[in-house]
């Protein structure tokens, strides 16, 4: 699987634009300034462009050997993936921020924790998906509320008769409705955020730099070492297939050491001086 650290950039334009003035406005601007968050093109270049190569990769595996088992096994197989990544990172990221919470100075622990709006988003964005679908299944399950507690609703207003069983019908096809079209658009949703939530680290780049740079490589030795216990996806020669696997943890590994370096050497930015010690 993919990971690539998202470079946050404050974009004036575009179809968000409207949103984080309303974030701002009300929230206050509270994201590191450039001191601490350079707006680096060359790190979100290599970052781009790892991440394409891994993708053509991964794309080249599965063209060129047969699945291991059936399709359907291999797309909840990479949902599985998927949702590891979530906890591992979601994990991570609290344990991270609440390190730097914890390690730094008081002043720098009130400037951290005026940063958190953004992993919080990310996490309460990322929990929206699966409760959007309780939801819907609870509604069309009849679990939430049913046909007798509408009627018994109703006729407390118009009494009992047709224009009690009309309303009660009117008001639990629309909630039918409701909720089939909710559960559609919960599921690509939830997908969607929960790789968000992973290519950006849940926004662990709002509290500090330093932050996506210390947690990806947890994040792929992870998995990697889940799709070494769990078998191969592919059926190819183990040197092609370890290859492969290695490739992704030694290029974010190498990928988060050359971005801690350039941060030091170029902006000055370290662990230290991150918790003002």
């Amino acid at each position: 699987m993919s990971t690539a650290r998202a470079q946050t950039v404050d974009d004036g334009s575009g179809p968000f634009a409207t949103v984080n003035e309303f974030f701002h406005a009300c929230m206050g601007d509270r994201a590191p300034g450039l001191d601490e968050r350079p707006d680096d093109r060359l790190i979100g270049r290599m970052q781009i462009g790892r991440t394409l190569l891994g993708m053509v990769a991964a794309v080249w595996l599965i063209a060129a050997y047969p699945l291991s088992s059936g399709r359907q096994e291999f797309v909840l197989g990479k949902l599985v993936e998927l949702a590891i990544a979530c906890a591992i990172l979601l994990a991570g990221s609290i344990i991270g921020i609440a390190a730097f919470l914890i390690a730094g100075t008081p002043d720098r622990r009130r400037d951290f924790a005026r940063r958190l709006l953004g992993p919080v988003a990310s996490m309460l964005a990322l929990a929206l998906g699966p409760a959007s679908t309780w939801l819907s299944l609870t509604t069309l399950k009849g679990e939430l509320v049913d046909g007798g507690d509408l009627m018994g609703f109703f006729s407390s207003i118009v009494g009992r008769g047709i224009l009690c069983s009309l309303l009660s019908f009117v008001v639990l096809a629309i909630g039918w409705l409701l909720s089939i079209a909710l559960l559609i658009a919960s599921i690509p949703f939830t997908i969607l955020m929960a790789y968000i939530c992973v290519a950006t680290c849940f926004r662990a780049s709002d509290v500090h730099q330093l932050l996506p740079a210390l947690l990806s490589p947890l994040l792929v030795w992870s998995l990697f070492a889940f799709q070494v216990f769990n078998g191969p996806d592919v059926a190819a020669p183990p040197e092609v297939l370890y290859a492969f696997l290695l490739g992704g943890p030694l290029s974010v590994t190498a990928l988060s050491v050359w971005e801690v370096r350039r941060l030091r050497s170029r902006y000055g930015i370290t662990l230290r001086g991150a918790l003002g010690r």
